[in-house]
């Protein structure tokens, strides 16, 4: 992990892991879904990480826990050189200011009880930003900047389409003036003709505000487009990291190139001339994860360290990432 004054928000050995319990009167833990286990990787000021991979893998849980809304098992989370996992409730309060989060289900996301105007200025309400009338400013203000009627304050969110719900949560989001944002899967329950202003919105503040995203996806394609560098995520666990061209170029674990076989190409003698890579059986449960390499009961090229060993997360080449024997 480098030293860099531009890294912005820094991983270190990253867990969280969710009890299983069991009885009624008596409870007691009888395990573990390991959610995410012992991942590092930084983000730098002013870049779009995409964070891509199965559903169930992690992917939300590593968001949410580098905001603090999962309490980590173990592991750092350093925000500018502060260490959030250690931070007193005050401090962590005054430090969410610079941190938010943009939901992935922007129906279930904006409470129905409150109007537009009350959700945006809610953050602004909580941390006692501004008067009464420099709040109602503030949030027509935001409202044009993600390209709705500022007139719209006094409408419930039943009274819009899904685009416009997510761009409502975009505001809510910008309202504090944060440095870096978690993307949780922000148009995944979008339709596909909305998917493309939202993201195109994202890029167009990223670039008037300066912000960081952790941008969380299945779409491979869209990630590709919007990112800078591009994590790949199975079971928990980090397999590989590179720079956006030098992963969809250049895939290195097996996971990853099955991954990009998936992603059809729209070119019909190109897809036909492909070499599909399929993976035998089914991602298995967090609760009792495969030893050794998560990935080795599916892997098809997979020896016998595999099932043995836990692969290092090693550095291939100049910001190429990977964990794997065989690389």
């Amino acid at each position: 992990m480098s030293q860099d004054n531009s890294v912005i928000i820094k991983i270190d050995n990253l867990t969280k892991h969710f009890p299983i319990n069991r009885g009624i009167i008596v409870q007691r833990q009888v395990g573990a879904v390991q959610a995410v286990d012992q991942i590092s990787f930084e983000i730098k000021e002013g870049e779009t990480l995409g964070l891509v991979g199965e559903s169930g893998c992690g992917k939300s849980t590593t968001g949410r826990t580098i905001l603090q809304l999962h309490e980590p098992t173990s592991g750092k989370v350093y925000f500018r050189g502060k260490d959030l996992t250690t931070a007193r409730p005050d401090e962590m309060r005054h430090m969410r200011r610079n941190m938010q989060i943009i939901f992935q289900d922007p129906y279930a996301s904006l409470n129905p009880r409150m109007t537009v105007g009350n959700i945006i200025s809610e953050p602004l309400e909580v941390h006692r930003i501004g008067t009464a009338r420099e709040r109602k400013e503030r949030v027509q203000e935001l409202l044009r900047l993600v390209g709705l009627n500022p007139y719209f304050v006094n409408r419930y969110p039943h009274e819009f389409s899904g685009g416009q719900r997510q761009r409502i949560g975009v505001a809510r989001a910008l309202a504090l003036e944060p440095e870096f944002i978690v993307c949780d899967e922000p148009i995944s329950a979008l339709d596909v003709s909305i998917q493309a202003q939202v993201v195109n919105l994202l890029e167009e503040l990223q670039d008037k505000m300066n912000l960081t995203y952790l941008f969380i996806a299945h779409d491979l394609s869209m990630v590709r487009h919007i990112s800078d560098r591009t994590a790949v995520m199975y079971l928990g666990k980090l397999v590989e990291l590179a720079e956006r061209d030098e992963l969809y170029t250049n895939p290195l674990h097996p996971y990853t190139q099955a991954l990009l076989s998936a992603v059809p190409i729209p070119d019909p003698s190109k897809e036909k001339k492909r070499q599909r890579m399929l993976l035998k059986g089914d991602v298995p449960s967090p609760a009792n994860p495969p030893s050794g390499c998560r990935f080795h009961t599916r892997c098809p090229i997979a020896e016998d360290i595999c099932s043995q060993e836990v692969p290092e997360w090693r550095e291939i080449s100049p910001g190429h990432w990977v964990a794997c024997h065989l690389v």
